[in-house]
């Protein structure tokens, strides 16, 4: 079947490429539906103008111009796949492969030119998704190895530690290397949500400095929700602000509500400011331990249930031991924290305290 010159100019009106034809003064004569909803100008809006509006500059248009009668680039006449911009109507710049051709009459006179723009953004997208891949798998391996050493070194000073303090008050030492393990474990996160990201082709940004963007790392919270939290009001006490925050994500997840205070002494002061259903408390902290919080809330709110954390398997100064003789009953190792184990222990407690 021959394809008619009527069909032909249906194929190239309707292609999903940009086809734009000139005149010999570079006036716009031609342009398809492609162009349209590429670059967002209707006909009306390109149609009679000099093809200059289609460029970032006018200098670029001549570049293009100067390339298609050169033999550089196709041969004299010619431009096969030659990457340049387009400017939409939006401001953007899209980048395309133009081939094109000039247009010679019968005489042998340049008469115009006929030009079909691929958009390159698709492809420029997958082999950036590429090359980042690629570094994504060289820092994971570069990084991970020496965070493994780090690791190790830890749990060494930790044993030497635990062995030379003997029964002397190293709390403080191993709240610091507790601190070291759980930044070598956020490094490794970064770097297993980077490579996540890559594969999975959802890479995302957020604003960094003026119009600078850079890549959205942050964990994204997959706790599972707990119906039997939902609701409930929560203080969490601990001086240290990572422990907070990584709490508090855990539990907003489930719909409670989290307060946060960071020592005992504020957050007998929260208590005072609102009711609560739970006090998850940390063992040691500044100006008022987990022990002197357990008591004062014992004193003044006997109803309140409190649940203290940990991050260690030992009791040097006591205070656990203290406060189970005292009616404490849960106690958290957060090393790290057991989402799945903190909830049911919140759950008992609360449980418990409403069976009374």
């Amino acid at each position: 079947m021959a394809l008619s010159h009527e069909r032909l100019q249906k194929l190239i009106d309707r292609s999903s490429d940009i086809v734009v034809g000139t005149d010999v003064h570079g006036t716009v004569i031609y342009y398809n539906d492609g162009a349209s909803r590429v670059l967002g100008f209707t006909p009306d809006e390109i149609l009679g103008r000099f093809v200059g509006q289609l460029y970032p500059t006018v200098e670029e248009a001549r570049r293009v111009m100067q390339a298609m009668r050169s033999a550089d680039h196709g041969g004299v006449g010619y431009v096969e796949t030659f990457e340049t911009e387009f400017l939409a109507k939006s401001g953007s710049r899209i980048p395309v492969a133009i081939s094109g051709t000039l247009i010679i009459d019968d005489q042998g006179i340049e008469d115009g030119t006929i030009g079909f723009a691929k958009d390159l953004r698709d492809i420029l997208h997958r082999e950036g998704l590429a090359r980042l891949g690629e570094a994504a798998v060289g820092l994971s391996h570069e990084i991970n190895n020496p965070l493994a050493v780090i690791v190790n070194q830890v749990e060494l000073l930790e044993a030497e530690i635990e062995e030379i303090a003997g029964e002397r008050d190293s709390s403080v030492e191993f709240e610091r290397l507790e601190a070291v393990r759980r930044e070598v474990a956020r490094i490794s996160g970064i770097l297993g949500r980077f490579g996540e990201m890559v594969r999975a082709d959802e890479v995302e940004t957020v604003r960094y400095v003026g119009p600078a963007r850079m890549l959205d790392l942050r964990e994204r919270q997959r706790s599972r929700a707990d119906a039997r939290l939902a609701g409930l009001r929560i203080l969490i006490a601990d001086d240290d602000g990572g422990i907070c925050r990584t709490l508090q994500e855990i539990l907003e997840s489930c719909d409670c509500e989290v307060t946060t205070a960071h020592d005992g002494a504020e957050a007998l002061i929260r208590i005072q400011q609102c009711d609560f259903d739970l006090v998850l408390s940390d063992v040691v902290m500044p100006n008022m331990d987990g022990y002197e919080l357990y008591q004062a809330i014992k004193r003044d709110h006997p109803q309140l249930p409190i649940l203290m954390m940990t991050a260690f398997h030992h009791d040097k100064d006591h205070i656990i031991k203290r406060s189970r003789l005292e009616g404490l009953e849960g106690v958290i190792f957060k090393k790290p924290v057991d989402p799945g184990r903190l909830r049911d222990a919140i759950v008992e407690a609360v449980g418990s305290r409403r069976a009374h």
